[in-house]
């Protein structure tokens, strides 16, 4: 133990930590929201919240509604004379004026507009589509089948998948298998051979559209190849034996097998790409997004911008006065008036975080179109470089500000509707002229490139950047790539025309 020794220090340590109160929480929350979103969050909280109640009408100007003098986080305080927290509340109720009132009576033409509305929004929900198998089975009434026919054709029809091919998916590697005559024989329910079921096969396969009933790419693509089809020996050669080698633009290899001049081989591939490898897949659901712009910029006479949130028709709330007058009732015990005091200061909070997102909105949309006004103006080429800190800057927030206020929202403008995120990215500097040029712009630059190269020698992605080095511009080649893939630009051997040899 003598060489051991035992040492204790006292030191002071500061330890810093952030504490976000819930207020702010929620106004970061609300800022996050895009406008469908926000009513969705209104109307829950209006259900939610006693507080709560609708004005009528929508959203068409900003709440000019001073917040009463109120700390929220303030604990309940009591004297002798009485609960001076509440006493506040006749003050508070003199200051907000419009946003107390008394029980919500919506008028006679108030209740006609929404009845207007919700008629108006019955009329414009789309009806179903038609299912790929309700539209196969339809068909084959007009076939010569007997009933047992009828009965097992409508049967295959109802194991195919969504793009139109009898496949099913392997229990244990999930892959995509045909489903074997065997199974549909033996789940049919009644007793029929295989001959019958691919009898009954073959009628849906000469339903349309055509190519529905395939057991895989090559079958599906040989069913919509007809005596008609140009060139459809040539056609029916391509898919059984060079898919893969049309896919890597190699003509001088199908030719050495095939035989036919380059001209006819690549006339033949162009009808081959008319066809339709999934067919059943123009039926499948709509999954297409609707995006509902947050923001308006219309140009007005005199060349200037005007900037309107998109929110008309998102509720307009205010705090109830009736249960502002409950929270007087000196009857309760204090984890139910603590509880109610909670809720009335959440009504505060939404109203207030609402109208912080309207501004923020407004000035963080400002100055992004101060900056890109040339995109405007000219178009997508003349993007400039811009980062979120020189607009936190500028409008003089936090960063993740004006990134929560640009998430998921989107502005209509003159030149189409975009995704405020689109105005933001980096860049290079355009060596001749000492500017900065965005990486939209060097996209656009590298379409031009592509539209002037000759076909016959296609440029490889190491000479376009000799072309961009060309034009002062210095991007990477594995950033050439980057944007060329991105674009959906195929590579240089892919781009080869063949024809064009000498």
């Amino acid at each position: 133990m003598s060489g051991m020794h035992m040492r204790f220090d006292l030191s002071p340590q500061m330890k810093l930590s952030q504490i976000i109160a819930p207020r702010m929480i929620q106004s970061m929350e609300i800022l996050q929201l895009p406008v469908m979103a926000l009513q969705e969050k209104i109307q829950t909280e209006l259900q939610e919240n006693p507080f709560l109640e609708e004005k009528e009408g929508r959203a068409t100007e900003p709440e000019t509604v001073a917040e009463p003098d109120f700390n929220p986080d303030a604990p309940l305080k009591h004297d002798e004379t009485g609960d001076l927290e509440f006493a506040r509340m006749d003050e508070i109720n003199k200051d907000w004026g419009d946003h107390f009132n008394e029980e919500h009576r919506p008028s006679r033409a108030s209740l006609e507009e929404q009845s207007d509305k919700k008629l108006e929004a019955m009329m414009n929900i789309a009806s179903a589509p038609e299912s790929l198998q309700d539209h196969l089975t339809n068909q084959l009434a007009f076939l010569d089948l007997t009933p047992d026919q009828f009965e097992l054709a409508e049967f295959v029809i109802s194991h195919l998948d969504d793009n139109g091919y009898l496949l099913s998916h392997d229990a244990d590697s999930g892959k995509p298998v045909p489903v074997s005559f065997e199974d549909l024989a033996r789940n049919f329910g009644k007793p029929v051979t295989l001959a019958d079921v691919e009898d009954a096969l073959s009628f849906v396969q000469k339903l349309d559209p055509a190519g529905v009933g395939a057991r895989d790419t090559k079958e599906c693509l040989l069913l919509q190849v007809t005596p008609e089809t140009p060139h459809a020996d040539l056609v029916r050669g391509l898919i059984l034996h060079h898919l893969e080698d049309v896919a890597h633009n190699r003509l001088p290899v199908i030719q050495k097998k095939c035989g036919a001049d380059l001209a006819t081989i690549k006339d033949a591939i162009e009808h081959l790409k008319c066809l339709d490898p999934k067919p059943g897949a123009r039926f499948a659901a709509e999954s297409a997004k609707y995006v509902v712009p947050d923001i308006i910029v219309t140009r007005t006479d005199d060349d200037d911008f005007v900037i309107k949130l998109t929110d008309e028709w998102t509720p307009r709330v205010r705090v109830s006065k009736r249960y502002v007058e409950l929270l007087k009732d000196k009857s309760y015990d204090p984890k139910t008036r603590e509880e109610l005091q909670k809720k009335f200061r959440s009504a505060h909070w939404l109203i207030d975080a609402i109208e912080q997102r309207r501004n923020t909105l407004i000035k963080v949309t400002r100055a992004i179109i101060t900056h890109q006004r040339a995109f405007l103006d000219k178009g997508p080429e003349f993007i400039l470089p811009l980062k979120m800190e020189q607009i936190a800057d500028q409008v003089g927030v936090h960063v993740t500000t004006v990134s929560r206020a640009v998430d998921d929202k989107w502005v209509e403008t003159p030149r189409g509707v975009f995704s405020l995120k689109r105005f933001f990215g980096g860049g290079t500097k355009n060596q001749q002229t000492g500017e900065n040029v965005a990486w939209e712009t060097i996209k656009q630059k590298l379409l031009e490139i592509i539209a002037e190269e000759d076909k016959a020698h296609p440029y490889s992605d190491e000479e376009i950047m000799d072309k961009f080095k060309i034009a002062g511009l210095t991007v990477a080649r594995r950033t050439v790539t980057k944007y060329r893939e991105a674009l959906n630009i195929p590579s240089s051997r892919q781009r080869k025309d063949w024809t064009l040899q000498t």
